[in-house]
Protein backbone atom coordinates (compact mmCIF):
# COMPACT_ATOMS: atom_id res chain seq x y z
CA UNK A 1 0.00 0.00 0.00
CA UNK A 2 1.63 3.00 -1.27
CA UNK A 3 1.44 6.09 1.66
CA UNK A 4 -1.00 9.01 1.37
CA UNK A 5 -0.66 13.11 1.39
CA UNK A 6 -1.41 14.14 4.94
CA UNK A 7 -4.63 15.46 5.49
CA UNK A 8 -4.96 19.04 5.51
CA UNK A 9 -8.05 19.56 8.09
CA UNK A 10 -9.29 17.34 10.32
CA UNK A 11 -12.86 17.08 9.15
CA UNK A 12 -12.06 16.11 5.37
CA UNK A 13 -14.39 13.65 3.55
CA UNK A 14 -14.42 10.14 3.77
CA UNK A 15 -11.53 8.03 2.06
CA UNK A 16 -13.69 6.14 -0.52
CA UNK A 17 -12.27 2.64 0.33
CA UNK A 18 -13.66 0.70 3.74
CA UNK A 19 -12.18 2.78 6.95
CA UNK A 20 -9.84 0.47 9.13
CA UNK A 21 -12.24 -0.61 12.32
CA UNK A 22 -10.35 0.00 15.62
CA UNK A 23 -10.95 -1.45 19.37
CA UNK A 24 -9.41 1.26 21.26
CA UNK A 25 -9.07 -0.07 24.92
CA UNK A 26 -8.79 3.11 27.12
CA UNK A 27 -8.28 3.87 30.86
CA UNK A 28 -5.70 4.06 32.83
CA UNK A 29 -2.40 2.10 32.87
CA UNK A 30 -2.40 -0.80 35.70
CA UNK A 31 -6.19 -1.60 34.92
CA UNK A 32 -6.23 -4.66 33.44
CA UNK A 33 -6.28 -3.62 29.51
CA UNK A 34 -3.08 -5.92 28.45
CA UNK A 35 -4.78 -9.14 30.00
CA UNK A 36 -7.86 -7.89 28.17
CA UNK A 37 -6.17 -7.44 24.92
CA UNK A 38 -4.39 -10.07 25.06
CA UNK A 39 -7.85 -12.35 24.98
CA UNK A 40 -9.59 -10.22 22.28
CA UNK A 41 -6.46 -10.85 19.91
CA UNK A 42 -7.57 -14.78 20.11
CA UNK A 43 -10.55 -14.30 18.48
CA UNK A 44 -10.78 -15.01 15.03
CA UNK A 45 -10.52 -11.62 12.90
CA UNK A 46 -8.88 -10.09 15.55
CA UNK A 47 -5.21 -8.48 15.26
CA UNK A 48 -3.86 -7.11 18.88
CA UNK A 49 -1.44 -4.56 18.24
CA UNK A 50 -0.64 -3.28 22.06
CA UNK A 51 -0.01 0.28 22.70
CA UNK A 52 0.70 2.24 19.32
CA UNK A 53 1.32 5.79 21.32
CA UNK A 54 4.81 4.15 21.89
CA UNK A 55 5.11 1.77 19.04
CA UNK A 56 7.03 4.84 17.23
CA UNK A 57 9.59 5.81 20.65
CA UNK A 58 9.65 2.18 21.58
CA UNK A 59 9.54 0.00 18.37
CA UNK A 60 10.99 2.52 15.14
CA UNK A 61 13.30 4.09 17.55
CA UNK A 62 14.40 1.88 20.27
CA UNK A 63 13.77 -1.34 18.11
CA UNK A 64 12.92 -2.83 21.31
CA UNK A 65 11.05 -6.54 20.80
CA UNK A 66 7.66 -7.05 19.31
CA UNK A 67 5.51 -9.41 21.33
CA UNK A 68 6.57 -12.53 18.88
CA UNK A 69 10.10 -12.13 20.25
CA UNK A 70 11.97 -10.38 17.84
CA UNK A 71 13.44 -6.68 17.59
CA UNK A 72 10.67 -4.67 15.96
CA UNK A 73 12.72 -4.01 12.74
CA UNK A 74 13.31 -7.74 12.40
CA UNK A 75 9.84 -8.69 12.83
CA UNK A 76 8.55 -9.69 9.23
CA UNK A 77 4.51 -8.24 9.70
CA UNK A 78 6.11 -4.73 11.22
CA UNK A 79 8.48 -4.46 8.50
CA UNK A 80 5.58 -5.04 5.88
CA UNK A 81 3.55 -3.03 7.38
CA UNK A 82 5.96 -0.20 8.00
CA UNK A 83 6.82 -0.47 3.89
CA UNK A 84 3.18 -0.44 3.11
CA UNK A 85 2.23 2.58 5.25
CA UNK A 86 5.56 5.11 5.09
CA UNK A 87 7.86 3.53 2.43
CA UNK A 88 9.95 2.04 4.61
CA UNK A 89 10.59 2.94 8.60
CA UNK A 90 13.29 4.66 7.99
CA UNK A 91 11.58 7.50 5.98
CA UNK A 92 9.10 8.11 8.97
CA UNK A 93 10.09 11.39 10.44
CA UNK A 94 9.71 10.41 14.26
CA UNK A 95 11.19 14.40 15.24
CA UNK A 96 8.16 15.81 13.59
CA UNK A 97 5.78 12.72 14.87
CA UNK A 98 7.06 13.85 18.46
CA UNK A 99 6.68 17.52 18.33
CA UNK A 100 2.50 16.87 16.98
CA UNK A 101 2.57 14.64 19.62
CA UNK A 102 3.35 17.23 21.92
CA UNK A 103 1.63 19.87 20.61
CA UNK A 104 -1.94 18.07 20.18
CA UNK A 105 -1.95 14.58 22.14
CA UNK A 106 -1.95 15.57 25.67
CA UNK A 107 -4.66 15.25 28.67
CA UNK A 108 -4.21 19.76 29.05
CA UNK A 109 -5.68 19.74 25.21
CA UNK A 110 -8.95 17.49 25.66
CA UNK A 111 -11.39 20.18 25.87
CA UNK A 112 -10.24 21.63 23.24
CA UNK A 113 -10.43 18.70 21.33
CA UNK A 114 -14.19 18.21 22.79
CA UNK A 115 -15.48 20.63 21.38
CA UNK A 116 -17.76 20.45 18.01
CA UNK A 117 -15.15 22.47 15.92
CA UNK A 118 -11.25 23.11 15.56
CA UNK A 119 -9.11 26.38 14.89
CA UNK A 120 -7.94 25.55 11.44
CA UNK A 121 -4.66 25.72 12.54
CA UNK A 122 -5.22 23.37 15.31
CA UNK A 123 -7.28 20.92 12.76
CA UNK A 124 -4.50 21.20 10.82
CA UNK A 125 -2.06 19.64 13.27
CA UNK A 126 -4.68 17.44 14.53
CA UNK A 127 -5.46 16.03 10.81
CA UNK A 128 -1.54 15.92 10.45
CA UNK A 129 -0.80 13.65 13.87
CA UNK A 130 -3.98 11.33 13.09
CA UNK A 131 -3.13 10.76 9.33
CA UNK A 132 0.35 9.10 10.90
CA UNK A 133 -2.35 6.26 13.16
CA UNK A 134 -4.46 5.84 9.76
CA UNK A 135 -1.88 5.13 7.49
CA UNK A 136 -0.39 2.14 10.26
CA UNK A 137 -3.80 0.71 10.78
CA UNK A 138 -5.34 0.37 6.92
CA UNK A 139 -1.34 -1.16 6.14
CA UNK A 140 -1.81 -3.53 9.16
CA UNK A 141 -5.34 -4.64 8.09
CA UNK A 142 -4.41 -4.71 4.38
CA UNK A 143 -1.68 -6.89 5.44
CA UNK A 144 -3.02 -8.85 8.07
CA UNK A 145 -6.36 -9.47 6.68
CA UNK A 146 -7.44 -8.61 10.01
CA UNK A 147 -10.86 -7.00 10.37
CA UNK A 148 -10.57 -5.79 13.62
CA UNK A 149 -7.47 -3.85 14.88
CA UNK A 150 -7.42 -3.87 19.01
CA UNK A 151 -4.68 -0.67 19.94
CA UNK A 152 -4.90 -0.82 23.61
CA UNK A 153 -2.73 3.17 23.76
CA UNK A 154 -5.57 3.46 26.61
CA UNK A 155 -4.33 7.46 26.51
CA UNK A 156 -7.53 9.47 26.14
CA UNK A 157 -6.09 12.58 24.48
CA UNK A 158 -4.97 10.35 21.57
CA UNK A 159 -8.98 8.82 21.39
CA UNK A 160 -9.90 12.19 21.24
CA UNK A 161 -7.75 13.36 18.33
CA UNK A 162 -8.74 10.12 16.76
CA UNK A 163 -12.39 11.12 17.07
CA UNK A 164 -11.98 13.66 14.20
CA UNK A 165 -11.28 10.91 11.79
CA UNK A 166 -14.10 8.69 12.83
CA UNK A 167 -16.77 12.33 12.51
CA UNK A 168 -14.84 11.94 8.50
CA UNK A 169 -15.48 8.44 7.62
CA UNK A 170 -11.84 7.13 7.57
CA UNK A 171 -11.87 5.62 10.92
CA UNK A 172 -14.64 2.85 12.16
CA UNK A 173 -14.00 3.92 16.26
CA UNK A 174 -15.03 1.63 18.85
CA UNK A 175 -13.73 2.76 22.36
CA UNK A 176 -13.40 -0.08 25.15
CA UNK A 177 -13.22 1.51 28.46
CA UNK A 178 -11.94 -0.25 30.90
CA UNK A 179 -12.06 0.69 34.60
CA UNK A 180 -10.39 -0.86 37.42
CA UNK A 181 -11.31 -0.05 41.45
CA UNK A 182 -8.28 3.17 42.30
CA UNK A 183 -7.01 1.51 45.28
CA UNK A 184 -6.18 -1.38 43.06
CA UNK A 185 -4.47 0.52 40.30
CA UNK A 186 -2.99 2.89 43.37
CA UNK A 187 -1.27 -0.67 44.41
CA UNK A 188 -0.20 -1.47 41.23
CA UNK A 189 1.77 1.59 40.14
CA UNK A 190 4.11 1.18 43.15
CA UNK A 191 5.48 -2.01 42.98
CA UNK A 192 8.64 -2.29 40.90
CA UNK A 193 8.14 -4.44 37.56
CA UNK A 194 10.98 -4.85 35.45
CA UNK A 195 10.70 -3.95 31.96
CA UNK A 196 11.84 -7.05 29.35
CA UNK A 197 13.93 -5.12 27.36
CA UNK A 198 16.14 -4.54 30.47
CA UNK A 199 17.91 -7.23 29.00
CA UNK A 200 18.53 -5.28 25.67
CA UNK A 201 19.94 -2.04 27.08
CA UNK A 202 16.77 -0.54 27.72
CA UNK A 203 14.87 1.49 30.62
CA UNK A 204 15.49 -1.44 33.86
CA UNK A 205 11.63 -0.86 35.50
CA UNK A 206 8.59 0.06 34.51
CA UNK A 207 7.56 3.67 35.86
CA UNK A 208 6.13 4.10 39.62
CA UNK A 209 3.56 6.52 41.22
CA UNK A 210 2.32 7.21 44.38
CA UNK A 211 -0.82 6.94 45.19
CA UNK A 212 -1.78 10.38 45.49
CA UNK A 213 -0.98 10.80 42.13
CA UNK A 214 -2.79 7.78 41.03
CA UNK A 215 -5.62 8.82 42.48
CA UNK A 216 -5.58 12.33 40.12
CA UNK A 217 -4.42 10.32 36.89
CA UNK A 218 -7.43 7.76 37.57
CA UNK A 219 -9.83 10.64 37.98
CA UNK A 220 -8.41 12.67 35.01
CA UNK A 221 -8.60 9.65 32.16
CA UNK A 222 -11.93 8.06 33.59
CA UNK A 223 -13.66 11.39 33.70
CA UNK A 224 -11.97 11.65 29.97
CA UNK A 225 -13.62 8.91 28.51
CA UNK A 226 -16.93 9.80 30.02
CA UNK A 227 -16.86 12.81 28.05
CA UNK A 228 -15.39 10.96 24.99
CA UNK A 229 -18.95 9.06 25.05
CA UNK A 230 -20.80 12.10 25.00
CA UNK A 231 -18.85 13.50 22.00
CA UNK A 232 -20.58 11.27 19.75
CA UNK A 233 -18.00 8.17 20.25
CA UNK A 234 -19.31 4.58 20.39
CA UNK A 235 -17.70 3.76 23.95
CA UNK A 236 -18.57 0.71 26.27
CA UNK A 237 -17.39 0.54 29.94
CA UNK A 238 -16.27 -2.65 31.70
CA UNK A 239 -15.18 -3.24 35.00
CA UNK A 240 -11.68 -4.96 35.38
CA UNK A 241 -13.26 -6.95 37.91
CA UNK A 242 -16.23 -8.29 36.55
CA UNK A 243 -14.06 -9.35 33.24
CA UNK A 244 -12.24 -11.45 35.29
CA UNK A 245 -15.21 -13.18 37.38
CA UNK A 246 -16.37 -14.11 34.04
CA UNK A 247 -14.22 -13.71 31.05
CA UNK A 248 -16.26 -15.89 28.23
CA UNK A 249 -19.24 -13.50 28.93
CA UNK A 250 -17.74 -10.31 28.94
CA UNK A 251 -16.10 -11.42 25.73
CA UNK A 252 -18.85 -12.15 24.14
CA UNK A 253 -20.38 -8.65 25.08
CA UNK A 254 -16.97 -7.12 23.56
CA UNK A 255 -16.77 -9.05 20.37
CA UNK A 256 -20.31 -8.03 19.59
CA UNK A 257 -19.78 -4.44 19.97
CA UNK A 258 -16.30 -4.78 18.07
CA UNK A 259 -17.89 -6.88 15.34
CA UNK A 260 -16.01 -9.98 15.92
CA UNK A 261 -17.54 -13.47 16.40
CA UNK A 262 -18.59 -14.51 20.03
CA UNK A 263 -19.79 -18.10 19.18
CA UNK A 264 -18.68 -20.90 21.30
CA UNK A 265 -16.21 -21.74 18.52
CA UNK A 266 -14.24 -18.55 18.97
CA UNK A 267 -13.96 -18.95 22.75
CA UNK A 268 -12.65 -21.90 22.61
CA UNK A 269 -9.86 -20.87 24.01
CA UNK A 270 -11.15 -19.31 27.23
CA UNK A 271 -11.83 -22.19 30.00
CA UNK A 272 -13.18 -21.86 33.76
CA UNK A 273 -10.75 -18.88 35.52
CA UNK A 274 -7.96 -19.98 32.53
CA UNK A 275 -7.31 -18.87 29.14
CA UNK A 276 -4.90 -20.52 26.04
CA UNK A 277 -2.47 -17.60 24.35
CA UNK A 278 -0.93 -17.94 21.08
CA UNK A 279 2.23 -15.35 20.03
CA UNK A 280 0.98 -12.09 19.05
CA UNK A 281 2.80 -8.95 17.44
CA UNK A 282 2.09 -6.35 20.29
CA UNK A 283 4.43 -3.64 19.48
CA UNK A 284 4.20 -2.11 22.88
CA UNK A 285 2.81 -2.79 26.25
CA UNK A 286 4.01 -4.37 29.58
CA UNK A 287 5.50 -8.12 30.30
CA UNK A 288 2.65 -10.04 29.64
CA UNK A 289 2.20 -9.18 26.17
CA UNK A 290 5.37 -11.82 25.76
CA UNK A 291 3.29 -14.71 27.62
CA UNK A 292 2.42 -17.62 25.51
CA UNK A 293 0.28 -21.26 26.37
CA UNK A 294 -2.32 -21.54 29.52
CA UNK A 295 -2.63 -18.53 32.34
CA UNK A 296 -4.93 -17.77 35.07
CA UNK A 297 -7.70 -15.43 34.48
CA UNK A 298 -8.60 -14.15 38.06
CA UNK A 299 -8.47 -11.08 39.84
CA UNK A 300 -5.32 -9.60 41.68
CA UNK A 301 -6.76 -8.19 44.71
CA UNK A 302 -3.37 -8.01 46.62
CA UNK A 303 -4.18 -4.00 47.09
CA UNK A 304 -6.53 -5.22 49.82
CA UNK A 305 -3.74 -6.16 52.29
CA UNK A 306 -0.73 -5.03 50.43
CA UNK A 307 -1.49 -1.11 50.02
CA UNK A 308 -1.12 0.96 53.65
CA UNK A 309 -4.69 1.28 55.27
CA UNK A 310 -3.52 5.29 55.02
CA UNK A 311 -2.88 5.22 51.36
CA UNK A 312 -6.33 3.08 50.86
CA UNK A 313 -8.31 6.14 52.58
CA UNK A 314 -6.24 8.56 50.77
CA UNK A 315 -7.17 7.20 47.03
CA UNK A 316 -10.81 6.40 48.52
CA UNK A 317 -11.44 10.30 49.17
CA UNK A 318 -9.44 11.25 46.06
CA UNK A 319 -11.45 9.29 44.18
CA UNK A 320 -14.98 8.85 45.68
CA UNK A 321 -17.19 10.30 43.75
CA UNK A 322 -15.93 8.12 40.27
CA UNK A 323 -15.93 5.19 43.00
CA UNK A 324 -19.45 5.22 43.72
CA UNK A 325 -20.34 5.82 40.13
CA UNK A 326 -18.97 3.06 38.76
CA UNK A 327 -20.30 0.52 41.89
CA UNK A 328 -17.12 0.01 43.74
CA UNK A 329 -19.12 1.22 46.91
CA UNK A 330 -22.45 0.30 46.19
CA UNK A 331 -23.31 2.98 44.39
CA UNK A 332 -24.99 3.28 40.83
CA UNK A 333 -23.04 2.81 37.98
Amino acid sequence: MSAEPAAETADRPADRTEPPRVLYLGGLGRSGTTLVERLLGELPGAMALGEVIHLWERGVHAGERCGCGVPFGECPVWRRAGEAAFGGWDVLDLDRLAELRAAVDRTRYIPALARDRLPADRAALVAEYVDHYLRLYRAVAAESGATVLIDSSKQASLAFCLRWAARSGRLDLRVLHVVRDSRGVAYSWTRQVRRPEADAGGEEYMTQWSPPRTAVHWNAENGAYQLLARRGVRVRRMRYEDFVADPRARLRDIARFAGLPADDVALAFVGDGCAELTANHTASGNPMRFRTGPIDVRSDDRWRTALPSADQRRVTAMTLPLLRHYSYLGGDA
